[in-house]
């Protein structure tokens, strides 16, 4: 019920902004009758367009489900970049104006409305088309020295790759993930974490799709924590799959590495929000960490979302890897991450623990990246600077 209340207030809300722009921008296109009631005509496919996308992956029917989700979720993301263009263009306009009221006639108006109208549009498509090139190509391997204090010898140039928030599903395929896992292995890492969103959809409709993660290979392993997407798909299905493909999923619990004498702590979490999808999955990182030994320093998290840092750096994590975030995935939405979440991307410190959030390895809606680059993360651990 709640859910359905949700997706209408959506559904309206998507309805008024449409309208927005089609107020906006409309009028004052230089075009013809005819060109403008294409114009609304689209408008008003977009309408029913986006919600479709939106639900395509609950349709059994495939790949009817599949193509309808391309289409819709396109049309998601060329709204997008046309919604907030229009907004640019309304703050234009009203500086021109007050520039007009103060000083007459030094602007011409008229102008400044119709070529403006007529280069939103073409904007959005342009900014469509170049995030949906960023989003479709394989993400890019990203390189980060984490600097730790009182590193043991053993440990100096430990490789960590990291995958994140894959999300397949309506749009992201075998072939997809397939490429990944070809450029994870080649980089050789000593262990591999995937710190969750790795699937927006169920075992029956992805797991063929999902079949290329069982090729990962390191030389400890390759470990994976749930994200949030897994638990609107059925993480205990998902859990149990993971773990069918090879790989080994840490559900607030922990591991011992040996690496060449020296020894470190290889933990993970459930999702920040796991517990209120199944009590039995609350996060915790202090029980991830429960029994480690002692004298082992070096402690890793997986965990899928920033916000579990606080409690990571209590706990006396050394180091946490995240995702969730996508680094915003495409303009504006980086500035509101920042909003619901302490870190939006990169390397960062709180008190005595290194986070560290990847833009994400695939992406999420529409197929979309700017300003956002998708990444596999190669992290090294090496030693602290001196004081």
């Amino acid at each position: 019920m709640r859910r359905s209340s949700f997706f209408v207030r959506f559904i309206l809300i998507g309805i008024l902004l449409h309208v927005y722009v089609g107020l906006r921008l409309i009028p004052d296109m230089p075009i013809d009758a005819a060109a403008r009631g294409l114009c609304v005509l689209w408008l008003l496919l977009s309408i029913f367009l986006i919600p479709v996308g939106m639900m395509a992956r609950s349709f059994k029917r495939q790949p009817l489900g599949d193509r309808l989700a391309w289409v819709g979720l396109l049309a998601m993301g060329f709204f997008s970049s046309l919604l907030v263009l229009t907004f640019a263009r309304d703050l234009v306009l009203a500086s021109l104006l007050t520039i007009d009221a103060i000083w007459p006639n030094t602007l011409t108006i008229a102008h400044w409305r119709t070529g403006s109208a007529a280069a939103v549009p073409l904007f959005a498509l342009l900014s469509t088309l170049v995030g949906l090139f960023n989003a479709r190509r394989r993400a890019r391997v990203v390189t980060i020295d984490v600097p730790i204090d009182d590193l043991p010898a053993a440990l100096d140039g430990f490789t960590i790759v990291q995958i994140t928030d894959i999300h397949v599903g309506p749009t992201i395929k075998a072939r997809y993930v397939d490429a990944i896992v070809d450029a994870v292995n080649r980089l050789k890492p000593d262990l591999i974490a995937v710190t969750g969103d790795v699937v927006d959809g169920s075992v029956p409709q992805l797991s063929r799709h999902t079949q290329p993660l069982s090729r990962l290979a390191a030389r400890h392993g390759a470990f994976l924590v749930t994200g949030n997407h897994e638990y609107y798909s059925g993480a205990n299905s998902w859990i149990a799959e993971f773990r069918r493909l090879g790989l080994r999923v840490l559900l607030n619990e922990h591991v011992i590495v040996d690496h060449d004498g020296a020894r470190a702590v290889i933990a993970g979490v459930t999702d920040y929000s796991a517990g209120h999808h199944d009590p039995a999955h609350r996060s915790d990182p202090a029980a991830a960490l429960a029994g480690a030994p002692g004298d082992v320093l070096i402690r890793v998290l997986l965990a899928h979302q920033p916000r579990s840092a606080e409690a990571a750096a209590a706990a006396g994590f050394t180091l946490q890897l995240s995702g969730h975030t996508h680094g915003g995935q495409f303009f504006p939405w980086n500035f509101f991450v920042r909003l619901q979440q302490p870190f939006t991307a990169g390397l960062a410190r709180l008190d005595g623990l290194w986070v560290y959030t990847s833009r994400g390895t695939g992406y999420w809606g529409p197929p979309k990246r700017l300003g956002a680059p998708s990444e596999i993360t190669r992290l090294r651990l090496v030693p602290g600077e001196p004081d």
